[in-house]
């Protein structure tokens, strides 16, 4: 007891300098800007896209009534609906045939082909004939998402000139 009578003043110092740490300790500063690229692991973060079986399927008609009762539209544009198509030839080792064959199978936009999953990409390589193996191989769903965002310059430095 002696000790503590004799040096509170050590403790009080310590309880005071950790106060001063906590009050005055440097802070993080993060500056967030709107000019800073997405990129793919920042991209469907709101919500998935539609389509995605019965239970997508039931989540989209839900955000229509919900979007109609509000007067907002929320009903993003599916396949082929809204614009038209782009040209899938601007992706690096898809050409006029392989193109043809992506359309005759429903893909005509980079969002499209950008949303696709593992499972589905497998089952597209089924029906690709002679493209089989091509989707993975020549990485065109990593390539779409560049393309569907309209970040060029991100596509560039990852698979070079357009």
């Amino acid at each position: 007891m002696d000790l503590i009578r004799e040096y509170w003043w050590v403790l009080a110092v310590l309880v005071g300098l950790a106060l001063v740490f906590i009050i005055l300790r440097p802070r993080q500063r993060v500056k967030l800007t709107d000019s800073a690229p997405v990129r793919p692991h920042m991209t469907y973060s709101a919500a998935p896209p539609e389509g995605r079986g019965v239970a997508g399927e039931h989540a989209a008609a839900a955000t229509d009534v919900a979007g109609e009762l509000l007067k907002a539209p929320v009903h993003r544009a599916l396949d082929g609906a809204g614009k038209e198509g782009e040209d899938l030839c601007r992706l690096k080792g898809v050409g006029p045939k392989f193109e043809d064959a992506l359309h005759a199978l429903g893909f005509h936009r980079y969002e499209q082909i950008a949303g696709l999953t593992p499972t589905e990409i497998e089952r597209l390589d089924e029906q690709l004939g002679p493209f089989r193996g091509r989707l993975t191989r020549d990485r065109i769903v990593e390539q779409a998402h560049y393309l569907a965002r309209n970040d060029i310059d991100g596509f560039e430095q990852r698979f070079g000139k357009l």
